[in-house]
């Protein structure tokens, strides 16, 4: 037998046993399927997807090529390709790009099938995207526009709870980003551009793409993930009162809430803005130099007064506990019992905490209740403070006295020994 024919033979059995071992990867569908073997055979582009469904969660839950493309996978293992790829068996190949939703929601949209996979997987993906912005202009017949496979991918798909995923929290920025990042892409729609490197910048950001936090909001958490914004929700006030409840409820009865509706202000973004939200900071409110409120407010109006008010009282008791903690601090260092006014200082902070969300209700009657509370406690901690302090000082001062009657009793001995020994010299023995 002439070498090639023998290398021949030995790319053949490599090919059937790879075959094999891939469909038996593939769980209930354990025999020989046409397709792998002849994407296999043919190699290049159409292998890529056979590679790719190795680790796909669709295979993975025991689900082959036909489940998806339909056709006949035990057909044309014979060479007759036309045999596996028959129309009238439900073989649809490459599906049309416009059709791509309805395809997926074949079975994503059937709630008796998924509860099969699992019980508590949503099956109004479909109903969603067809509400949102993708799916409207999807309808129009813009082929542009993201369909399932541009955010989940094709072959190779991951549980969303993957960190290899698409759609993992993490990952989810820099998926949308790959369309709503790219200007030439977007130019047509009038949409900016800038949203992702804003967003990577923004406290939400930082918390979710370098400290890994995935409490933080992603894109998806504000925008919705298959749908449009929430049902009912008429502004993004509606979106952030999700998280921050306590804020968005203080807002809402706020003399802020009638005047921004009056100026169709869109509530939450007026002061923190969108994809760029900084940090707040205490200086946001006030009249100094970094305030947000001088932005509507001038001088001299109730609300300057006002937001003056407010900083004040929040600066008055963060600077009073700074004091306070350099005095229980110091005195914890020296090796003082001061629990209890490390637990007056933490509920002083927790005052303060709830005294910088009450800004939200743009009262200076209130924020002056918190606040008092606050320096009450404070207060009582500089006391605990300040009376650990002079009892460390009280103690010194004994030890001093103490040290000072040792030394005058150790000197008075020495001089005692020195005058018995003059008295009564030792004599030396001969």
């Amino acid at each position: 037998m002439r070498f090639p024919e023998q290398k021949l033979i030995v790319s053949l059995v490599f090919l059937a046993t790879a075959t094999v071992a891939f469909c038996q990867e593939q769980g209930p569908a354990s025999q020989v399927n046409s397709c792998i073997s002849c994407h296999l055979e043919i190699g290049d582009e159409l292998a890529v997807p056979i590679e790719g469904m190795k680790g796909d969660v669709h295979a993975t839950k025991g689900l082959s090529c036909a489940d998806c493309h339909g056709g006949d996978p035990t057909a044309g293992l014979d060479g007759d390709s036309d045999a596996a790829m028959d129309p009238a068996k439900g073989y649809v190949g490459i599906p049309d790009r416009m059709k791509i939703p309805e395809f997926c929601g074949r079975c994503h949209s059937d709630p008796v099938y998924m509860r099969g996979f699992n019980p508590r997987a949503a099956t109004d993906q479909l109903d969603r995207y067809k509400t949102s912005r993708h799916g409207q202009l999807l309808r129009k017949g813009d082929r542009k526009v993201a369909t399932c496979t541009d955010c989940h991918g094709v072959h190779g798909i991951q549980n969303a709870r993957d960190s290899r995923s698409s759609v993992y929290p993490l990952n989810i920025p820099e998926t949308c980003g790959r369309c709503h990042a790219d200007s030439e892409y977007m130019q047509p729609y009038d949409v900016a551009t800038d949203q992702l490197d804003d967003y990577r910048k923004s406290v939400h950001g930082m918390a979710l793409l370098e400290r890994g936090d995935q409490a933080a909001p992603a894109c998806n958490d504000c925008h919705g993930n298959h749908g449009a914004s929430p049902p009912g929700a008429p502004s993004v006030a509606f979106i952030c009162g999700q998280c921050h409840l306590n804020n968005s409820e203080m807002f809402l009865s706020s003399p802020h809430k009638t005047a921004f509706d009056e100026l169709e202000l869109p509530e939450c973004e007026a002061c923190h803005g969108n994809h760029a939200i900084e940090h707040p900071t205490d200086e946001m409110i006030g009249v100094g130099e970094s305030s947000i409120c001088l932005d509507c407010h001038e001088e001299g109006s109730k609300a300057y007064d006002t937001a003056a008010l407010i900083h004040d009282q929040i600066s008055g008791l963060k600077e009073r506990m700074f004091y306070a903690d350099s005095l229980v601090s110091q005195a914890e260092r020296a090796g003082m019992e001061v629990s209890e006014a490390l637990f007056q200082l933490k509920d002083a902070d927790d005052a303060l905490i709830k005294a910088r969300t009450m800004v939200h209700s743009l009262s200076g009657d209130e924020t002056s209740i918190i606040t008092e509370e606050g320096l009450g406690l404070v207060e009582q901690a500089v006391l605990a403070g300040k009376s650990a302090l002079e009892e460390i000082q009280f103690r010194r001062k004994g030890l001093a006295v103490s040290l000072l009657f040792i030394l005058i009793l150790a000197l008075g001995v020495y001089l005692k020994i020195k005058e018995l020994d003059q008295k009564h010299p030792i004599r030396e023995v001969k």
